[in-house]
């Protein structure tokens, strides 16, 4: 008797053991961070831990004191099921309750607010871009020295994060030629470096991030540094993209951090077939690329319609032109 139970709880273990092996297990996809790791600047584009070209395709937050409402991880959840990979948090220093011109409460408000969206990017597995996003202040020594204690601060804060890329000086302008603005460049970039040796910085440059060819004649050296190139598509065609392919002919790494298919004011025209003509050339180079923007503003750049008051979960009839355009190349 003993024996048969034996055998009994043996083929009974065998009989369970065989149906745990045909049980399909569900595969978790990896995020873009837990695949690719730190990103590095290689040559003239961004690569992953392993060396291997890694293509940016992210979406750019508005003003963040403008549309506060869209920095959440449901958002940037939904933004990830479309292709994106990074967001880039708008920070404006000047207009609006800017980070240089509001109060002491202004100012930490703002800091919290990119805290929620490194922390839910971070969740995800995305990368984020922190945009000191200059504009009226077109030159970037206005506030130097502001620049300088907010990103020490804030790469000191995130130095073990390995998505944080900091982009200094959204849009230069009016700021006269290179040299101006690679003085305060090279003063950012020490500051950061001082508390952080590896991360991403993103430089921009003359005439509202354009000029990339100007820069490729005497770059900063340094590692991990990129340069931002700006384009709207309506608005600039195959001149700025000459003067993209002679900056990356150069040998300068660059990459996209602003960028549309309508008129350079974010409204008026759209263009998709310069649009496209745009997106073959930086997929030929392997160019990062983040478009402008996401909220409901009624401009025709914005990613969300205007009558739409959700700020997560978007459906297709919820998206701009812009957006449906973008979302078939992302």
């Amino acid at each position: 008797m003993n024996i048969l139970k034996k055998v009994t709880v043996m083929i009974l273990s065998f009989v369970l053991v065989l149906s745990f092996v045909n049980v399909p297990v569900k595969k978790v996809a990896a995020s873009p961070l837990s695949a690719n790791g730190q990103l590095k600047v290689k040559g003239t584009k961004i690569v992953n831990a392993k060396g291997k070209a890694f293509v940016i395709k992210g979406v750019s937050t508005h003003g963040l004191s403008w549309f506060p409402q869209y920095v959440n991880k449901k958002a940037f959840k939904t933004l990830k099921k479309k292709g994106v990979n990074t967001i880039r948090l708008a920070m404006y220093t000047a207009e609006y309750n800017g980070y240089c011109t509001g109060d002491a409460a202004n100012k930490k408000k703002l800091k919290n607010l990119i805290d929620t969206g490194v922390k839910a990017a971070s969740e995800l597995g995305m990368y984020v871009i922190i945009d000191w996003h200059i504009l009226s202040d077109g030159d970037p020594l206005t506030y130097k020295n502001e620049s300088k204690k907010f990103f020490k601060e804030i790469a000191k804060k995130y130095a073990s994060k390995k998505n944080v890329l900091y982009e200094i000086c959204n849009e230069p302008n009016g700021a006269g030629d290179w040299s101006k603005i690679k003085k305060y460049a090279k003063a950012v970039i020490k500051t950061i470096r001082s508390v952080n040796k590896k991360a991403i910085i993103i430089i921009g440059t003359p005439t509202w991030s354009q000029d990339v060819d100007q820069v490729a004649n005497d770059p900063i050296k340094g590692d991990n540094l990129i340069y931002a190139l700006h384009f709207y598509a309506a608005t600039h065609g195959q001149y700025l993209r000459d003067k993209y392919i002679a900056a990356i002919k150069k040998g300068l790494p660059v990459l996209v951090t602003e960028f549309g298919i309508t008129d350079a004011n974010g409204s008026g025209n759209i263009s998709k077939t310069e649009g496209n003509k745009w997106m073959k050339l930086l997929n030929k180079y392997k160019t990062g690329r983040v478009c402008w923007n996401l909220s409901n503003r009624a401009e025709r750049s914005a990613l969300i319609k205007s009558s739409c008051q959700k700020t997560s979960g978007w459906k297709s009839s919820d998206y701009t032109t812009q957006a449906k355009w973008l979302w078939k190349w992302y």
